[in-house]
């Protein structure tokens, strides 16, 4: 009887932790995600268009 609630305990423990490091990586992933879409590589064309003139 208390071999079979220590191993009910176990499961339990295994399974939350499994489950907050899916958590954790999927939150990790998707912040990557955000930041590689607003901090990303834009593309801005340098060739043709008018010299820059300052404005006194």
């Amino acid at each position: 009887m208390r071999t079979k609630a220590i191993l009910i305990a176990v499961a339990a423990m295994l399974g939350a932790a499994s489950a907050g490091a899916w958590f954790f990586i999927s939150e990790k992933q998707a912040a990557h995600e955000r930041r590689q879409k607003f901090f990303g590589k834009k593309d801005y064309p340098t060739s043709g268009g008018q010299k820059m003139k300052p404005e006194w």
